[in-house]
């Protein structure tokens, strides 16, 4: 790539002693994260209803997870032998890139179960400590409990890049590209499989429970409520805590990949301090979140997050002038910008903290109770269910604009500072990145306290325990979770576009050093901006995003199809349901949605993992950059519009539920409730599952970047073999999308059976 050349680099010295410093760091968030794990356990545990409920909830959850890790170990067994097959320097790099795909995803995977599995023993803590000593030990144990999630991410995340840098040193970026890969590829199964799970018990639950019998949302009288519960579990906090330590992995390998690059040694070493500093910056955010008496709860964390941002930015800054040299030339890379390189550092990683702060603000402002869009779609709800559609609709379009300039602001800034240098352009915007990164840790915690205090809530009408001032708390904080909930699903969108972009940048680096190595001017002309093929590419790009949103939503109405048979069968062949004298079989649901939700994971998958293997080899190096960039644009866009629609729909039956346009039980009411349902799949289920998928993409497009090369020019080059390979890729998606759509046949020919087969 033109001003920057591979570099060869060491890590020794100073270097090497800041890097096991970063080591030491990490090691030190994951003791907070001990310590924060505690302090939640050691809350009360509230009556025996409220444990009686939470096991249930406790052991659903545990049971999904064991039965999808079964599953996803399939998937990385045959990922671990795939990557042996990929070319590397020497096969010590072809091992330990392996290897350390399975220290990815096994990261990746312990994020998430221990997440989970904190969070279904603090929802009964918070519901327990609000009635019986208020407001702010509930918010405490609440936000104690994603702060653990928040320092397991980090302290992970950097653990797994420090001990790579001083093990392998030069080579250390390409045994990462593994590292990120196994990290990203079990968080996307995560995300698609615990997306499907909480939103098709969620929209059961809803359709029949509210629709049609006329019961509140976590009446016991419900078969679907536990499931509901779980599901809030094994999405919002398993599949997110994964999705975000995967975008923390994916983004420090390519900071370093590009890092290496432009700074030399200094470029291994300088990514890393950065979200070391981050990781102390979320420890005091954590204290800093203190709830004052009458301060509305999304006031207190929001003022943490900001706090704790600026201090990462000042200290990223002082970090950037302190460990840089002042002039480029002592960096050895043959490269300069007109900044010096402590501003060019500095500057990067201001604009990727300013980023996440500004996502914070319009997320806020879009899905948030207390402005106008939703009061807007509230309001509507006053003119019938198609109003509220159409007003969530538009309001997830236009935000989706606003989010996409923001960020789009944000690459293009970073990239301005490297005054005209293609490669520093890269690394700059793998640097705002990073930047970006200092904020995870309270960003975790933000999102683990929405279904936490969900939970919560929904334990304490379950048990009928918690008396009417403690219900109005669970009332509030299940509302802060909810805008929480949303501003932490935009600005985990924010950090997969930097996230992706840093590594197409590092998939065309790739490519342009196997240039050097094969001397062809053919590959240089394949990636001229106005080869056709390249329109082709960005076309097919898009379209795996629409396809992939596609199949994640209608998953979720085939699953929760089969929840509302079940639940309606309930209430019709059990009798006392309704007068609250007989038991429904909750676990019945819980498996109906279990078993749906893992059979759905492997189209989206094979989908994800084959579209650039098929683009690659049948078309050429320049199409599948093509492809990266039409699918990066599209997902940003599409992952915004579905997150927000789906926010303003659920916090404008919030609305109506307080009291306004007629409240509960009114026509307003229900039109709400529709708008809730459709927006169940798109924020919680289709739009996050997006963010993975990108990263999942470009990864996979940079591990085969050689083969491609190898196989289309030069000495080994074999067309034969490279068809092959993308017609057989190709056959694997037709063959996935055609099993899914004979699912969806067979439900609408005999629902009632489909139903009955689900729940056997």
């Amino acid at each position: 790539m033109p001003g920057i050349l591979p570099a060869v680099v060491e890590v020794s010295g100073s270097n090497l002693v800041l890097v096991v410093i970063v080591a030491v760091i990490a090691l030190g968030a994951l003791a907070m994260a001990a310590m924060f794990r505690q302090q939640v356990l050691a809350a009360g545990e509230g009556t025996d209803n409220m444990r009686r409920i939470a096991q249930a909830v406790q052991e659903g959850a545990n049971a999904y997870l064991t039965r999808q890790f079964r599953t996803l170990a399939i998937f990385a067994a045959i990922a671990f032998f795939a990557l042996m097959a990929l070319p590397a320097d020497d096969w010590s790099v072809r091992i330990f890139r392996s290897v350390f795909f399975l220290v990815g995803a096994g990261f990746s995977a312990s994020i998430g179960y221990l997440g989970m599995s904190l969070a279904v023993r603090a929802n009964l803590r918070v519901a327990a400590a609000a009635e019986t000593e208020g407001r702010n030990p509930a918010m405490n144990i609440g936000f104690r409990t994603g702060a653990f999630v928040g320092m397991a991410t980090v302290g992970l995340g950097l653990l797994g890049a420090s001990v790579v840098v001083i093990a392998f040193q030069d080579e250390a970026p390409k045994v990462l590209e593994g590292f990120g890969f196994g990290a990203a590829l079990l968080a996307m199964f995560m995300r698609v499989g615990g997306g499907i799970f909480t939103k098709a018990a969620d929209v059961g639950a809803d359709l029949v429970g509210k629709v049609e019998q006329n019961i509140p949302e976590d009446d016991p009288r419900n078969a679907a409520t536990i499931a509901d519960n779980v599901g809030d579990n094994v999405g919002d906090c398993a599949g997110m805590a994964a999705d975000l330590f995967e975008s923390y992995a994916v983004t420090l390998v390519a900071a370093l990949i590009l890092g290496s690059q432009a700074f030399g040694d200094k470029g291994l070493v300088f990514p890393l301090i950065v979200p070391a500093i981050g990781a102390i910056t979320a420890v005091i955010g954590t204290y800093l979140c203190r709830p004052k008496e009458g301060e509305n709860g999304l006031t207190t964390i929001n003022r943490a997050f900001y706090l704790s941002a600026a201090i990462g930015a000042v200290a990223s800054a002082i970090a950037a002038f302190v460990y840089l040299p002042g002039d480029w030339s002592d960096l050895g890379s043959g490269v300069e910008a007109d900044l010096a390189p402590p501003l060019f550092a500095a500057g990067a990683v201001v604009i990727g903290i300013v980023l996440a702060a500004a996502i914070l603000a319009l997320t806020g402002y879009f899905t948030g109770t207390d402005h106008r869009p939703v009061n807007d779609v509230a309001k509507t709800s006053l003119t019938g269910h198609a109003t509220v559609i159409l007003s969530g609709l538009s309001v997830g379009l236009e935000s989706a604009v606003y989010t996409a300039i923001v960020i789009g602001a944000a690459v293009f800034g970073a990239a301005l500072l490297a005054g005209g240098t293609t490669g520093l352009a890269l690394f700059a915007v793998a640097l705002a990145g990073c930047g970006l990164l200092t904020t995870v840790g309270v960003i975790v915690a933000m999102d683990t306290f929405g279904p936490v205090s969900d939970n919560a809530q929904g334990i304490a009408e379950m048990s009928g325990d918690v008396g009417v001032a403690g219900a109005q708390i669970l009332t509030e904080l299940d509302a802060v979770g909810n805008t929480t909930k949303a501003i932490t699903k935009g600005i985990a969108i924010a950090t997969a576009v930097l996230a992706a972009s840093a590594l197409f940048a590092s998939y065309t680096q790739s490519a342009f050093d196997e240039i050097g190595a094969n001397a062809s001017a053919d590959l240089l002309d394949s990636f001229q901006v106005y080869n056709a093929k390249l329109i082709v590419g960005a076309l097919l790009g898009a379209g795996v995003v629409f396809l992939f949103s596609g199949l994640a939503i209608n998953a979720v109405g085939r699953a929760a199809g089969a929840v509302v048979f079940e639940v309606r069968r309930q209430f019709r062949e059990i009798p006392g349901i309704m007068e609250g004298t007989g038991r429904p079989e909750y676990g019945r649901v819980v498996d109906i949605v279990t078993r749906d939700s893992l059979r759905e994971l492997a189209t989206p998958g094979i989908l994800a993992i084959l579209s650039p293997i098929a683009v690659g080899f049948g078309l050429g190096v320049g199409p599948l950059a093509g492809f990266l960039v039409g699918a990066i644009a599209s997902g940003t866009l599409m992952a915004v519009f579905l997150a927000n629609a789906g926010g303003a729909w659920d916090n404008a039956k919030k609305l109506v539920e307080d009291g306004h346009y007629g409240g509960k039980g009114s026509e307003a009411h229900a039109a709400t409730v529709t708008g809730d349902t459709v927006g169940d799949p798109f924020k919680d289920t289709a739009g996050p599952a997006i963010n993975p998928l990108l990263k999942v993409m470009n990864l996979v497009s940079l591990l085969i970047v050689g083969a491609i090369v190898n196989l289309s020019y030069g000495a080994s080059e074999n067309d034969a073999v490279r068809i092959v390979i993308a017609l057989l890729a190709a056959g694997g998606i037709f063959a996935a999308v055609f099993i899914s759509k004979q699912r969806t046949s067979a439900m609408h020919d005999e629902p009632e059976a489909a139903a009955v087969d689900a729940a056997a």
